[in-house]
């Protein structure tokens, strides 16, 4: 039995590892966003570094750019002097990267069960995070990207969240952009996970959005990032097979509904010895856009995690190995 069993797990990296020898045919699009460093908006910069910033999101059709603008205190505040350069760095996007937005990236630690830092549960704390937001959107800035971590799936807390967010963001003419982790792989595992491993101490079940959960914050925003990267696989083809199942499964559930961009790493693993890089992930994303029957109705692409990470040699496998070389093809 034991033979057995590990000639079956021999099985699934082999079948990956041919599975990922076929080139992909979807080119990548121009819909595309970017996580940036808070220092944007945090220290004073240069003409020339605008102007260079500007050129690097028109060069790389970089549509959305989430601004580290945050974190919000424990009351629902970010105080001026965090953002204090945002309006000079608004002005600077439209000047030299003019269409693309300037987003407004906030978020803290879910408090869960006594264990975080934001208590999304005191409709006190809300009623402070959408002031914070008005304050932002009355800046300049073109919409707001939340990332609260962890979400988990019956947090109806976020949702209220959400749908207040979403009445201001519109009465304003802005976007509601939010970041979520990769959905599970099996609904049904949550309640196994929630009742194995408590959320309680230092050890979480994971924070994985379910179908359902992930339709209603599509249904709530104008956005979804899906933090998809941090994956702890071994093979290039095991990576590669992580980002094309999550691609195609959430542009299948949610493409329809939102603009979806799918978070690929420039980092740097942080164990020795996993396969994923940013060619992997980028491979990845477009045999999952080859495995769609249809392209979704709504924009789609990849959101680059992140500007502090990216090197120009990066950015040029990014634009060589993703960016579409015609408009109007599949995927483009």
């Amino acid at each position: 039995m034991a033979a057995y069993m590990l000639g079956l797990a021999a099985l699934v990296p082999a079948g990956a590892w041919v599975w990922w020898q076929d080139d992909p045919e979807a080119r990548g699009t121009e819909a595309n966003a970017l996580w940036a460093r808070h220092q944007w908006v945090g220290e004073p910069h240069s003409d020339a570094e605008y102007r260079a910033l500007g050129r690097l999101l028109t060069e790389n059709r970089i549509t959305d750019v989430f601004f580290h603008t945050g974190p919000f205190e424990a009351d629902g505040t970010v105080p001026e002097s965090k953002y204090r350069y945002a309006r000079q760095l608004i002005a600077a996007v439209r000047e030299y990267a003019p269409g693309v937005r300037a987003q407004a990236y906030l978020g803290q630690i879910r408090m869960v069960e006594g264990k975080g830092v934001i208590d999304l549960d005191d409709p006190a704390v809300r009623a402070r995070v959408l002031g914070t937001d008005a304050a932002l959107l009355d800046l300049g800035f073109d919409g707001i990207h939340y990332d609260f971590e962890p979400i988990y799936p019956d947090d109806r807390a976020f949702l209220a969240l959400m749908d207040a967010t979403r009445e201001l963001t519109r009465s304003k003419g802005r976007l509601l952009s939010v970041a979520l982790e990769q959905p599970a792989l099996v609904d049904a595992a949550q309640p196994v996970y929630k009742a194995l491993v408590p959320r309680t101490g230092k050890v979480h079940y994971p924070p994985r959005p379910t179908e359902e959960f992930l339709r209603a914050v599509a249904d709530r925003s104008d956005q979804v990032a899906i933090m998809t990267y941090d994956v702890s696989l071994p093979t290039r083809a095991l990576a590669g097979w992580h980002y094309a199942r999550h691609t195609r499964a959430t542009l299948e559930l949610i493409g329809d509904r939102t603009t979806v961009f799918i978070g690929v790493p420039t980092y740097r693993p942080p164990v020795a010895g996993w396969a994923e890089d940013l060619a992997v992930a980028l491979r990845g994303v477009r045999r999952g856009i080859d495995d769609l029957d249809r392209p979704p109705e709504r924009p789609y692409g990849v959101g680059v995690y992140a500007d502090w990470t990216t090197d120009p040699a990066e950015w040029s496998r990014y634009r060589a190995t993703w960016l579409p070389r015609a408009t109007g093809s599949f995927g483009g």
